[in-house]
């Protein structure tokens, strides 16, 4: 079996999101997943905001430089 690459995401907080959002039962494939993809859209938003830092010259990414990343 195939070793599965480490992620930074906790599975439970993501099932309890899930759950909340109204699936009773979660495959752990469906939740490793939704895991990957979510650290995915992470990583790019992260990447394009250190971008716009770069660009201004700047170190410290801001909640403003994530924003305008996910846009």
């Amino acid at each position: 079996m195939a070793k599965k690459p480490e992620t930074y995401i906790a599975k439970a907080p993501i099932r309890r999101l899930m759950k909340k959002e109204g699936a009773d039962l979660v495959a752990a494939e469906a939740l490793d997943k939704l895991i990957v993809f979510l650290e995915g859209a992470a990583s790019k938003a992260t990447k394009q905001a250190i971008q716009l830092c770069q660009n201004d010259k700047r170190k410290r990414v801001t909640a403003v430089d994530i924003r305008n990343a996910t846009r």
